[in-house]
């Protein structure tokens, strides 16, 4: 039973850890955003590629950016059936999210490495949960 109960933890460890990674590559391409000068000119007068940079745009992104940080609390906290379908879902939506991003507007070259790494690990988020339940089903058999 304590193997059963160590694996759940060490997948919700794991989990939450995966977001935590994901959430700092949003920041770290947004910082690294900043630093070419093109983006940060276009920037400046509030417009960018066509999205023009005001409030409730602003809003709309913190929402979406909190939807990951928000993973990080809850793959810890929830239970193993909601916790699977909690970060597929989200994940699934994250991941949407990313591509749309990356079909609607000119991307650098360093936001399509960042986006890369982001979709591997909404992918891999997917797949831990997805296996979650099936390999703690098969420590339960052998116990």
């Amino acid at each position: 039973m304590d193997l059963i109960f160590k694996r759940m933890e060490t997948t919700k460890n794991l989990l939450s850890k995966l977001w935590i990674f994901l959430t700092v590559n949003y920041i770290f391409c947004d910082v690294f955003s900043l630093y070419n000068s093109n983006f940060l000119n276009k920037l400046t007068t509030g417009q960018v590629d066509g999205i023009e940079f005001t409030e409730p745009f602003l809003l709309y992104f913190a929402i979406i950016m909190e939807i990951p940080m928000l993973m990080i609390v809850l793959s810890v906290l929830l239970k193993e059936k909601m916790n699977r379908i909690i970060n597929m879902v989200v994940a699934v939506l994250m991941i949407i999210i990313q591509i749309g991003s990356l079909v609607t507007a000119k991307n650098s070259l360093h936001y399509v490495f960042f986006s890369i790494i982001e979709l591997i690990t909404l992918l891999f988020i997917i797949y831990k949960a997805y296996t979650w339940n099936n390999s703690n089903s098969k420590t339960k058999n052998h116990i």
